[in-house]
């Protein structure tokens, strides 16, 4: 009988080459953008809150008169004070002490388990604050579409590339703004269908229900969602009676439009001319900017995609004032864009990440009311939070048709 591979299986050897392959999108576009800006980031932060003021009214005690008549009243400046709360965001790792021990040299595996674990949350970190960048502080990641009646661990959602799979989600009831289904882990996400499915018990869904990680309901940054809006209070200052405390909103009235240059020039004319700002980014989508292209090539012979400052490339959008950059960000909401004068958008941070280290080490041994273990966990910690100090400098176009 001739040797073959079965019968020679215990002398052969598995070839193992190269280094670990990413397979995860760690692109996290507008939170370096945020970071990058000359006034990206303030480490000047104490106490609870950052307290900044703000000038919204004019002084109205001037008036043209007639000889012999009384003078204007005298008037006053009007500001108010903006008060940004900081949020805590953690990210935890674990490992076993023969973890840490026997999976670290080259020759006992592709890359040491400690480094991995800590590499690959700065990360995870970094992707999760990209997306609270978008967000609107609830902690919304995706909602669900239509009403689901029958109990199901099926759902369809409107963002289902913003889940994860394993990812802890709990289920928000919009109704009453709580929590009614807590800690269920994502195992599957459909991307075509728009959908995704979690273990437990199986629920019913209304329309607008929502998902976020498990934990993080109200706490994470008031991200873009909710700063670039012509409603709702924010930092303290309700535009209902501060009308200059809101973006340039254009919802194209509520229908599905096709994109056109006319669309964008008066929303940038719009934050220039009415609220004297000056837009230095226009962030999208890959299918907005897909269809902004289209529109272009068939109107122009050439469409130009150049490399602008902080290696961000794109198409520009030309104004009497230059060359405003069109950046994508898969994480934007669909069928947007969004205008941002970044110099008035800056992240608060007491540090950037640190380890939790007081007690004189970053790797704790594990101790439960089971008993002590042969195992160390990490916590890397950040007290931050997004903010802007001219709510008005901004402004979105949303029901954009994409392609």
């Amino acid at each position: 009988m001739p040797a073959t591979l079965a019968t020679l299986n215990a002398v052969t050897k598995e070839v193992y080459e190269g280094d670990l392959r990413e397979q995860l999108n760690n692109e996290v576009v507008m939170l370096r953008r945020i970071e990058k800006t000359s006034r990206g980031t303030s480490n000047e932060v104490g106490g609870r809150y950052v307290t900044f003021p703000i000038h919204v009214r004019r002084n109205q005690g001037i008036g043209a008169r007639n000889e012999s008549e009384a003078l204007p009243n005298p008037g006053q400046q009007g500001t108010i004070a903006a008060r940004i709360g900081l949020k805590y965001q953690y990210g935890a790792v674990q490992l076993t002490g023969q973890t840490i021990k026997l999976i670290d040299k080259n020759y006992q595996a592709f890359t040491s388990a400690m480094d991995l674990e800590l590499n690959g949350v700065r990360k995870d970190l970094s992707v999760d604050l990209n997306r609270q960048v978008w967000g609107d502080g609830t902690g919304k990641i995706g909602a669900v579409t239509s009403a689901v009646g029958v109990a199901a661990q099926t759902f369809p959602v409107d963002r289902p590339d913003l889940f994860q799979l394993d990812e802890m989600v709990d289920f928000v009831a919009t109704a009453s703004g709580t929590v009614t289904q807590s800690d269920r882990k994502v195992t599957a996400i459909n991307l075509s269908a728009k959908t995704i499915t979690v273990t437990g018990t199986s629920f019913t869904a209304a329309q607008g229900d929502y998902f976020v990680r498990h934990g993080n309901l109200n706490r994470e940054w008031t991200g873009l969602g909710a700063i670039v809006s012509d409603s709702g209070t924010l930092y303290n200052v309700d535009p209902s009676s501060e009308p200059l405390w809101k973006s340039v909103i254009n919802t194209n009235g509520g229908s599905s439009t096709a994109i056109s240059e006319a669309m964008i020039t008066k929303l940038v004319d719009d934050i220039r001319y009415t609220n004297g700002g000056s837009t230095s980014v226009l962030v999208s989508t890959p299918g907005v900017r897909r269809a902004y292209a289209n529109m272009l090539r068939t109107q122009r012979q050439f469409v130009n995609v150049k490399e602008y400052t902080g290696g961000f490339a794109g198409i520009g959008f030309v104004t009497d004032k230059g060359e405003i950059p069109i950046v994508i960000d898969y994480m934007a909401p669909p069928g947007t864009i969004t205008a941002l004068e970044e110099d008035n958008l800056k992240l608060y941070r007491e540090a950037d990440w640190e380890f939790m280290d007081l007690d004189g080490s970053k790797w704790q041994r594990v101790i439960t009311s089971a008993g002590a273990f042969d195992a160390y966990g990490a916590t890397l910690y950040q007290y931050s939070e997004l903010g802007t100090d001219r709510r008005n400098t901004h402004g979105r176009i949303s029901n954009i048709t994409e392609e």
